[in-house]
């Protein structure tokens, strides 16, 4: 199977692959704390990968400048992307927010920029259990 060209895809094709490749680095650190019950997984979860939390994860990046000018233009290809959904419970700035967080982690992935994708999701990790991750819609 050949890979996609990550130069041709949109902001909505990286954020497709980037919601999966960042959820797997959570799920993995979540069962590398021991933590096994489905629901109790669900629900931590959520603090790393709802919405919220990545638009949140975008301003602390912004704010400690961690983003090379390369990276914050797939984000913007992501946040300015049509999308004909949203969340539910989520304001609709906010969802643009971590659809943007998602391209990149979608445009990391498939640049083979893996080292690179490894230090940002441990550096998501890290703010969350920080608790630096509280976002205002």
């Amino acid at each position: 199977m050949e890979q996609a060209d990550y130069r041709q895809l949109n902001g909505i094709a990286l954020a497709y692959l980037g919601d999966a490749v960042y959820e797997v680095f959570i799920r993995q650190h979540l069962l590398s704390k021991g933590l096994s019950k489905p629901t109790k997984l669900q629900h931590i979860a959520t603090h790393y990968v709802s919405a919220k939390a990545q638009a949140a994860l975008i301003d602390l990046m912004k704010a400690d400048e961690l983003l090379t000018d390369e990276e914050w233009a797939y984000f913007k290809r992501g946040r300015n992307a049509n999308s004909h959904t949203h969340a539910k419970h989520t304001a609709v700035l906010t969802y643009r927010i971590s659809t943007g967080f998602e391209a990149l982690m979608g445009y990391l992935q498939l640049s083979g920029q893996q080292d690179r994708l490894a230090e940002l999701a441990q550096w998501c990790i890290q703010q969350v259990e920080e608790g630096r991750t509280k976002h205002e819609d």
